[in-house]
């Protein structure tokens, strides 16, 4: 099937669609009862991850239940880090936990061999959500972009501060630079190796871009997404790379500009108004519904979702959230967001 007659590929080509294609963040997740079934089967959220079997079911159900545009693959950020020999484990309620690195000298525990081998069932959970998904739907591989993933491989958590994380890149550049660039080096080789495996585009997020200053974010954002991209395309040149850049604000704009993305995700924070004066004038966009009107449906849902499909409808777009679907959101407010999308614009 064309790339034309998959809508979600189409329009990150720079097509306009009729209607938008959509998919959500994390629709794949806690507030669907099917995939809470499954991962009580699967054991530990890891287990989960690298388990090809479970891995596709749990990518496969909100298609069934919304026929979304894309799937997304289901997998984590932390992966990566795992891969490369950092002690990952999840506790429930509290999140991710790592081994912290925190120092150039301790990077010394992170290998890159064996770092395909120990990611070989997301490759062929790839391979199988790629034959399982329908004709017309495309297939989304990702990573956590560098400075994300270190954020959490240095804290060993989650952070509200980033206090260690920053220290390090402050005090120590040239060291911190050393894991930014390993992190580089090997999220270019996962994504195509995801793409290998059937990825038809793939997505960085880079989930704490906005914590950043401007100079730090110019040095640890965007060109270690620079670099990945360049990695990127010269092994998969047509394969499209949306970046998602969360919380970045005005730096959306050198984002867009510099980092090579060919389309650019919007957090929930981003004007509408500006960023289709801005940056959909340049490269398709995508978002950026607050995933709290999920949770709320009805009329609020409906007004909030009509802005923003006013707004950018027409150009190339794609419908999404401003991040992730939370666990309370009720199934039946996805399916309402879903029948609006399909429906516009005859419904206005």
């Amino acid at each position: 099937m064309t790339d034309r007659q998959k809508p979600f590929l189409d329009a990150l080509a720079g097509n306009a669609q009729q209607r938008p294609p959509f998919w959500l963040m994390r629709q794949a997740g806690r507030y669907l009862p099917e995939y809470r079934a499954v991962r009580a089967q699967a054991g530990g959220f890891l287990d989960l991850c690298y388990n090809p079997e479970l891995a596709t079911e749990v990518t496969l159900q909100p298609l069934r239940r919304y026929r979304m545009d894309a799937a997304i693959l289901f997998s984590d950020i932390l992966v990566v880090p795992h891969a490369l020999g950092q002690a990952l484990t999840f506790q429930e309620g509290e999140g991710p936990k790592l081994d912290p690195v925190r120092s150039a000298a301790e990077l010394s525990r992170l290998r890159r061999d064996g770092f395909h081998e120990r990611l070989q069932p997301v490759y062929e959970a790839v391979r199988r959500i790629r034959g399982a998904i329908p004709e017309d739907t495309a297939l989304i591989g990702f990573a956590g972009a560098p400075w994300t993933v270190a954020c959490y491989m240095v804290e060993g958590g989650g952070s509200k501060e980033f206090a260690q994380v920053k220290g390090w890149a402050y005090r120590d550049p040239a060291g911190f630079g050393a894991l930014i660039d390993l992190l580089v080096d090997v999220t270019a080789d996962y994504l195509a190796a995801q793409v290998d495996a059937g990825a038809e585009t793939v997505q960085l997020f880079d989930s704490w871009a906005g914590v950043l200053p401007p100079g730090p974010f110019r040095r640890w954002v965007l060109e270690p997404t620079r670099r990945i991209v360049a990695r990127f395309k010269a092994l998969h040149p047509t394969v499209p790379v949306i970046g998602f850049p969360r919380g970045a604000g005005l730096q959306y704009d050198i984002y867009a500009s510099e980092s090579g993305v060919d389309a650019i995700g919007l957090d929930t924070t981003v004007p509408p108004v500006w960023a289709a004066r801005t940056l959909q004038t340049r490269l398709p966009v995508q978002g950026n519904l607050d995933p709290i009107h999920l949770v709320t449906g009805g009329e609020a849902l409906r007004d909030a979702a009509l802005e923003i499909l006013e707004v950018f409808g027409g150009r190339p777009f794609i419908f999404n959230l401003g991040h992730g679907v939370v666990p309370q959101t009720p199934p039946e407010h996805v399916a309402e967001l879903a029948h609006l999308l399909r429906a516009w614009p005859e419904i206005v």
